[in-house]
């Protein structure tokens, strides 16, 4: 798949293998897997670290096939699910951690481009959550309200 903002072809990732049956060396029930997840994610943890902590000790390679259901489902089932998606969340810190460096470092074009071409990917995302109803149609990025100006 090609970049978002460049002409090159990237690397390739990987994909996961297609299996529907459950592994023999899980020991785990459905309901066992659901208090667990919910259990982390009331700890703070994210969708993607409640699922790198069940596969690593817990011996869990994929809650949906364990489940039938992904971590978000689970999550939102629950009404545990945050409002802003991790995805998105990731690119606001990278965000905020740019504009915190060009505060000190006002000549760095590098740095300059990069904060351009990450807050066009926070507005493409945007987009998207709300057309999917992720987002309420109300909601805007806006820098100065992320917690870091203090205007």
């Amino acid at each position: 798949m090609a970049r978002m903002h460049s002409r090159k072809k990237g690397k390739s990732g990987s994909t996961k293998p297609v299996k529907t049956a459950l592994p023999s060396w899980v020991k785990y029930k459905s309901k066992e897997v659901e208090l667990l997840i919910v259990k982390y994610a009331k700890e703070g943890l994210s969708a993607s670290r409640i699922g790198v902590r069940l596969r690593d000790r817990y011996g869990i390679p994929d809650v949906k096939i364990v489940v039938g259901k992904s971590i978000s489902e689970i999550l939102k089932e629950k009404g545990i699910l945050n409002e802003i998606p991790e995805d998105l969340l990731a690119l606001i810190r990278k965000s905020i951690f740019v504009r915190k460096h060009l505060e000190s470092n006002k000549h760095d074009e590098p740095a300059k481009r990069g904060l351009i071409l990450t807050d066009s990917k926070i507005h493409r995302l945007v987009k998207y959550y709300k057309r999917t109803e992720r987002l309420s149609a109300t909601w805007k990025f806006d820098p100065k309200k992320t917690g870091y100006y203090l205007e």
